[in-house]
């Protein structure tokens, strides 16, 4: 799967915004210590401009970034290992990632947080919505004829397939425990979180435990 399957299996912007903020609130419950998550959700990330930022680090260097704000929605991918990593291009990003991104999307392009110290974009996948947008768009690439040549596929594969088993699968992989399904599905349903539901997940932790984690996610059912 590169970027061009991945637009296809996106949904919309606020079906997407939704399911990250799911991500980000499980994520949050289950994995209490914010260094140990792999998804996260920032409702403040631009509060000048409205912007929210949806974030994915695997602690094994891939990583993603989505920032949703009034004009669309911005995604940029990094996976080190892909073929199409500037660090095994010469220090350039692969040629068509960004080449068509719209001026709407100037400043995600050129933001300091998505390049290294030499300014390079960490980019190896790239697409955009703009809110007129009936679909999402992504460069024009000739891509290498390896297997997931960006990357997209490991990159996006919870934001593609968005079944509530998939999360759980992944998350109890990386936890090694079992984890509630019914609770899971439930926060991907947008149901309220109540101390039962928190508690179905994590014992340990109750609602108000995790007011300053849900206030940076934002408030509000995550549908």
């Amino acid at each position: 799967m590169t970027v061009e399957r991945v637009a296809a299996a996106l949904p919309g912007i606020a079906e997407l915004r939704d399911h990250c903020r799911a991500l980000a609130a499980l994520d949050a419950i289950l994995l209490p210590a914010w260094g140990d998550r792999c998804f996260s959700y920032d409702a403040r990330w631009g509060v000048a401009s409205g912007e929210e930022m949806a974030s994915m680090r695997d602690g094994c260097g891939d990583e993603y970034a989505i920032v949703f704000g009034p004009g669309g929605a911005y995604v940029r991918g990094f996976a080190h290992e892909a073929e199409m990593s500037p660090y095994g291009n010469d220090g350039e990003v692969w040629p068509g990632v960004l080449d068509e991104v719209p001026a709407a999307f100037a400043a995600q392009v050129a933001e300091p947080a998505f390049s290294d110290e030499n300014d390079t974009p960490v980019v190896t996948a790239c697409l955009w919505r703009e809110t007129a947008d009936p679909a999402w768009k992504h460069g024009t690439i000739d891509f290498p004829p390896v297997p997931d040549p960006d990357g997209a596929d490991g990159l996006f594969a919870l934001l593609t397939g968005r079944r509530p088993a998939a999360y759980h699968a992944h998350a109890e992989e990386c936890l090694e425990t079992e984890i509630d399904l019914a609770a899971v599905r439930a926060v991907f349903a947008g149901e309220p979180l109540t101390d039962g539901l928190v508690a179905a997940l994590n014992p340990e932790l109750t609602l108000a435990d995790l007011a300053e984690d849900l206030a940076g996610i934002g408030a509000g059912p995550f549908r």
